[in-house]
C-alpha cells in the first residue's frame, strides 16, 4: 500500500480552523502533497478552481513533474430527490467529474450512494449519527429506485471512459457496509467499486470496514489530530491495514485529516501514524 492525501486534508470545507484561509491551488496541493513524501493525491471537485481543459493539462504536466499520481477526483451529487430533472441534473454531475478524470489520467472518481437531505444542517446531521427521516410520502425503496437510475446512467459513462466509480461508505444510504454494499451487488459490475472511509462506520467500525474491503479500490484513512472536527474515532490502524492487507488490498490509503490541528500541523502527524501502522504490520 502506498500513501496518498485528499486534498480535504489542506482545507476541510470550512469546517477546520483553516476555514478563513482561501483554498490551496490544486497545483500547490500538488506540490506540497510531494514535500510530504506521498505517492499520490485525491481531489475534491468542490476545490478545482476551473475544469477548463487548459488547467486540467497544467494540473497534470504539474503532478507527473512532482512524481504524484491523481488517484482520484471526487464528485458531488446526491441522486435521492423525487424532482426527475434534478436527478438528471445530478447525473450529469457525475458525468462531468468522469470526464475530469479522464483528462488527468486518474482511474477513480469518488461518488456518492445519497440522502435524504431532511436534517436541518450538515452539524445536525452528524449529531444523529448520519441519520435522518425520509422525506414526508417516500420510502427507502423509492430512494433505491432513484439511486439505481442515477447509477445505471452514470456507469455507463464511467465504463466508455475506462474510469472506475467508486462508492463511499459515507452516510446516509451508505452509512453501513450492507448499505454500500446493496448499492454495489445491484450492478454487479466491475466499474463500480468502493471507497472505504476508516471514520464513517461509527458503529462496529473493523466489522463493517473488514465486510467492504473486497469491493474497496480506494481508502480513506480518517486521522483526529487535535481532537475531530465533527467526533473523534480511536482507531487502531495496525488492525486495519492487517484486515486490507488479509483483503487483498494493495492500494493506496488516502489521507483525509478532520482534526482540529491546522494541516501543517496535523497532516505530518498523521502520515507519521499511517508509516509506523504500514510498517508495524
Amino acid at each position: 500500500m502506498k500513501l496518498a492525501i485528499s486534498s480535504y486534508s489542506f482545507h476541510r470545507l470550512r469546517a477546520g480552523p483553516e476555514a478563513e484561509r482561501p483554498v490551496p491551488d490544486l497545483l500547490e496541493i500538488v506540490e506540497r502533497t510531494a514535500a510530504y513524501g506521498c505517492d499520490g493525491v485525491e481531489l475534491l471537485g468542490v476545490h478545482f478552481p476551473s475544469i477548463e481543459r487548459a488547467y486540467l493539462n497544467e494540473l497534470k504536466r504539474r503532478a507527473l513533474r512532482a512524481g504524484v499520481q491523481i488517484v482520484a477526483v471526487s464528485a458531488h451529487h446526491d441522486f435521492v430527490t423525487p424532482d426527475a430533472d434534478e436527478r438528471l441534473r445530478q447525473i450529469e454531475v457525475v458525468h462531468r467529474w468522469i470526464g475530469v478524470a479522464e483528462a488527468l489520467g486518474a482511474p477513480v472518481v469518488r461518488v456518492f450512494g445519497g440522502r435524504w437531505r431532511t436534517a436541518p444542517s450538515f452539524k445536525a446531521f452528524m449529531a444523529n449519527r448520519g441519520q435522518e427521516p425520509p422525506l414526508a410520502g417516500y420510502t427507502e425503496d423509492d430512494a433505491f429506485g432513484w439511486i439505481r437510475e442515477g447509477f445505471e446512467a452514470a456507469l455507463e459513462r464511467a465504463q466508455a471512459a475506462g474510469v472506475v466509480l467508486a462508492l463511499e461508505n459515507h452516510w446516509g444510504f451508505t452509512g453501513t457496509a450492507a448499505g454500500t454494499l446493496r448499492i454495489i451487488r445491484t450492478f454487479d459490475s466491475p466499474w463500480l467499486a468502493a471507497v472505504l472511509d476508516t471514520g464513517n462506520f461509527l458503529e462496529e467500525p473493523y466489522d463493517q470496514l473488514a465486510q467492504l474491503a473486497p469491493w474497496a479500490v480506494l481508502v480513506h484513512a480518517k486521522a483526529y489530530p487535535g481532537g475531530g472536527i465533527y467526533y473523534t474515532l480511536d482507531l487502531d490502524y495496525r488492525r486495519i491495514v492487517h484486515l486490507l492487507r488479509a483483503a487483498g488490498y494493495r492500494g493506496y490509503l488516502s489521507l483525509e485529516m478532520e482534526g482540529l490541528a491546522l494541516p501543517e500541523e496535523g497532516i505530518p502527524a498523521a502520515l507519521d501514524m499511517l508509516r509506523q501502522a504500514l510498517v508495524g504490520t
